[in-house]
C-alpha cells in the first residue's frame, strides 16, 4: 500500500466492508488494483473519483452508493448491484458486468466501452448522454433509454428489451437488433443499414417508419411476412 496526501493505492488484496469504509472515510479518491471485493455490501458508501483496475466485484452491492467520475477498467462483477447508485460521468472500460443491476441508477454522461453487459438491467435508470460502444448488451433490459442522434458502434442488442427507446436520427454501425423487443421504440431518421434486424415481428417493423434500411434488409423484413422479393 502506498499512501500520499493526494492518493491511496491498494494492490492485490481481498477487501471487506470494514476495509473499504476505512478508506472511504479519508474522503479522498482511492485506486484499487487487482483487488477482490466480492459479495461485499457497499451500500450508501461515498466513493467518488475512485479507480478500480482489474478488480473482482461478483455480487457486490453498491446500492445507493456515490461513484461520480469513478473508473472501472478490466473489472469483473457478475450480478453486481448498482441499484440507485450515482454514477455520473463514470467510465467502464473492458469490464464484464453480466447480469448486473443498474435499475434506478443515475448514469448521466456515463460511458461503457468494450464491456460485456449481457442480461444487465438498466430499467428506470437516468441515462442522459449515456454512451455504449463495442458492448455486448444481448438480453439486457434497456427500456426507455434515449440514444437519439448518436452513432452506435458494435452494440450487440440481440434479444434485448428496447421498449420505448429513442433511436431517432441514430446511425447504426455493425450492431444487432435481432429478436429485440421494440414496442414503442422510435426510429425516425435512423440509418439501420449497419444493423442486423433479423427476427423483427410485423408489429415492430412498423417502428421503422421514417428510417433508412438496405434492400437486403427490406427483403428480410418482407420474408418475415411470408413474401419473397424476386
Amino acid at each position: 500500500m502506498s499512501d500520499t496526501t493526494s492518493e491511496t493505492t491498494i494492490t492485490d488484496q481481498t477487501l471487506d466492508r470494514g476495509a473499504i469504509l476505512l478508506l472511504a472515510n479519508k474522503g479522498q479518491p482511492v485506486t484499487l488494483t487487482g483487488c477482490e471485493v466480492e459479495e461485499v455490501d457497499l451500500s450508501d458508501f461515498i466513493l467518488n473519483g475512485w479507480v478500480f483496475d482489474q478488480c473482482l466485484f461478483k455480487k457486490t452491492k453498491f446500492t445507493s452508493a456515490k461513484l461520480e467520475q469513478a473508473r472501472f477498467t478490466s473489472c469483473k462483477g457478475a450480478h453486481a448491484d448498482f441499484t440507485s447508485t450515482i454514477l455520473i460521468e463514470a467510465k467502464f472500460t473492458g469490464c464484464d458486468f453480466n447480469n448486473a443491476l443498474f435499475r434506478g441508477a443515475t448514469l448521466t454522461q456515463a460511458e461503457f466501452r468494450r464491456c460485456k453487459l449481457t442480461g444487465a438491467n438498466f430499467n428506470d435508470a437516468r441515462t442522459l448522454d449515456i454512451v455504449f460502444e463495442e458492448c455486448r448488451l444481448n438480453d439486457a433490459r434497456l427500456r426507455g433509454i434515449a440514444f437519439n442522434k448518436q452513432t452506435l458502434k458494435q452494440l450487440d442488442m440481440h434479444n434485448a428489451e428496447l421498449q420505448r427507446c429513442d433511436f431517432r436520427d441514430v446511425v447504426f454501425e455493425d450492431c444487432s437488433l435481432r429478436d429485440a423487443s421494440l414496442t414503442d421504440a422510435r426510429f425516425e431518421g435512423a440509418d439501420l443499414r449497419g444493423s442486423d434486424i433479423g427476427g423483427v415481428r410485423l408489429e415492430d417493423a412498423r417502428r421503422f417508419k421514417g428510417a433508412t434500411i438496405s434492400k437486403s434488409q427490406a427483403s428480410e423484413l418482407l420474408s418475415e411476412l411470408g413474401l419473397h422479393v424476386r
